[in-house]
Formats: C-alpha cells, structure tokens, sequence
C-alpha cells in the first residue's frame, strides 16, 4: 500500500505532468518532498510527512509568484531528479553532502531549461522526475526490487538505472502524444489547417 501511492504520484508525473500545472506542482512537490527526506532513511510516516509538507509547499509559493514559475518548476523538479540520480550514483551508503551538490547542480540546469524552452524541458523534466518516483514507489512492494530505491554496485546499479531511462523515455512519448495540442507538435496533432501552435504551453506558465 505504501509503494502503491507513490508509484501513482509518480505515473501523475510521469505520464500526466504537463497537461496541469495545479496537478504537476503538488506531484513534484509530493516527490522532491519524499525523496529528499529518503536520503536520511526515514520511515514511510516521515517520508509521507515530509512528500505532503513539500506538496503544499511548492503549489503555495509556485502559486505566489506564478510569474516566475518556469524557474520554480523547472529548477523543484531538476532538484527531485538530481536526488534520485545521487542515490543511483552512490550505491550503499550515501554522502549526504554530495547528493546536495548534485540536486542543486540539476536544479539550477532544470530551472535554465525551463526557462528557456518552456513546455518542451518541462515535459522532459517531469517524465523523468515521475520516474524516479515511481522507481522508488515500486521498491517498497518487495525485498526483491527494494535495489530500485537503493541499489548495490553492479548489475543492481545498472538493472535500476535503466528502469529509470527506460520508464523516462515511455512518460516522454506518451505525454508528447497525448498533449502534442498543448506542446505546440503540430505534425502530432493531425490538423495542417489549424491555428498556429508554436506558443501554446501547455498551461504552465510562460513568463
């Protein structure tokens, strides 16, 4: 059960994050919230204290200065990959100091790329943010796939990481297909006659 509600916030990530910013806010704010605290080992009740501290969190100051809220998305969202990516690059025990520097490395560049290109970094921002999620919802249902969430050196590190790549890249084509409207992918959506579609956003901001 306690697997199961992460791996969800993460399929809403993965597969759904760019269609509404509300519902993508409090996902990545739900995630970054979690997997920050699960660098410190904690229990499930913690870390689910800690991912709904985060949701609110986020959503509210997002919400606040939504002007600004490409760096925000961009650069929360960045921070939740870059987590998971220095758990991923530090099988067995972590340097707490390092997986910092490597989330707010990530970060900075999540929030560049979001503000740059827009939609496009977002979508691939938050399907590879989902993803992690959902790597580290799926390690709590049995022993057997607790290496997604923290892998040993070896075929564990590699079988873990490219779950990740793997589930990154299906929340990719799945979310460009399914809003391609709303990302502005013209040849996607069928309509040659349409109206033009290189500014739409998919509803996240674009200031």
């Amino acid at each position: 059960m306690n697997g199961i509600l992460v791996v969800l916030v993460g399929a809403l990530l993965c597969f759904y994050g760019i269609r509404s910013v509300h519902l993508g806010l409090l996902a990545i704010g739900f995630g970054l919230g979690w997997l920050i605290a699960d660098l410190f080992d904690a229990s499930f009740w913690w870390l689910l204290l800690a991912a709904l501290i985060g949701a609110v969190s986020v959503w509210a100051v997002t919400s606040l200065v939504f002007r600004f809220a490409s760096y925000f998305i961009g650069g929360l969202t960045g921070v939740m990959i870059g987590t998971k990516l220095a758990t991923v690059l530090q099988p067995g025990d972590k340097n707490v100091a390092l997986s910092m520097i490597v989330a707010l490395a990530v970060g900075v560049s999540g929030a560049f790329l979001a503000q740059k290109f827009r939609a496009r970094a977002l979508l691939w921002l938050t399907s590879i943010g989902g993803a992690s999620m959902i790597c580290s919802g799926a390690a709590l249902f049995s022993d057997s796939l607790s290496f997604l969430r923290d892998p040993e050196p070896g075929w564990q590190q590699v079988t873990a990481t490219l779950a990740w790549v793997g589930l990154s890249i299906l929340g990719w084509i799945t979310q460009r297909h399914l809003f391609a409207e709303k990302l502005g992918i013209q040849h996607l959506v069928g309509d040659d006659d349409g109206p033009d579609m290189k500014d739409r956003n998919g509803g996240w901001p674009t200031k």
